[in-house]
Parts: C-alpha cells; structure tokens; sequence
C-alpha cells in the first residue's frame, strides 16, 4: 500500500515528496501529530537497508525534521521510531518512520 502511496496511485495526505522520500499523515494516529516518512524504494524494513542505502535512510531522517519544523512540534520535541519485525509491531512491510508530537508522550519501552 505505501509504495502505491509513494508513487500517486493511493490517495493519501501527503505533506512533503520527492524523488527519494514521501510523507503524509497516518490514517490511525497515536498523538496529535502522527505522520509517516517513507522511501519511495520499497525496502521491508530497516533489516533489509544495505551499504548503498545510508543517503536514502539519511533522507527520510531530515524530511521528518524538516516536517516536524513544519508541523510547529520541532521546539516542544517530537518521536521518530520504526519497527522492525512483528516482536516490535511491525504491521506494513514497507519500511516508515513514524513522526510522533504534540502532545506529550508516554515512554513506551520497558
């Protein structure tokens, strides 16, 4: 679904893309701001990034930065986080990054 996304085929609300990276609001959000940055190249998951994808996964890191500052949250402090895997609650096989603000948020290990 998120390569679809990424690629204009599946609506969405998209905040930010380019040829690399594309961004939009989740559709089940877990705080007041809940937007999801993707690789437009369909990677799983992080374990599958390899040597050649450090400029790609360094891209999704400063689009989330970049829409947080948008968003209003990057002063207050915001969540980026992926999971890998279903012991992490892994549920879309497309790798995303999750960006969290807001609100205040619970810590959510331990």
């Amino acid at each position: 679904m998120f390569c679809e996304i990424a690629s204009g085929r599946q609506p969405a609300r998209i905040v930010y893309q380019d040829d690399l990276v594309t961004a939009f609001w989740d559709i089940h959000p877990q705080a007041r701001v809940h937007i999801l940055v993707i690789p437009n190249q369909h990677l799983t998951s992080l374990r599958e990034a390899e040597e050649t994808d450090p400029v790609l996964l360094g891209r999704c890191l400063q689009v989330a930065a970049r829409v947080a500052r948008e968003a209003g949250i990057a002063e207050s402090g915001y969540r980026v986080l992926t999971n890998v895997g279903p012991d992490a609650g892994q549920s879309v096989y497309h790798l995303h990054f999750h960006l969290l603000g807001g609100n205040r948020l619970r810590m959510a290990l331990g």
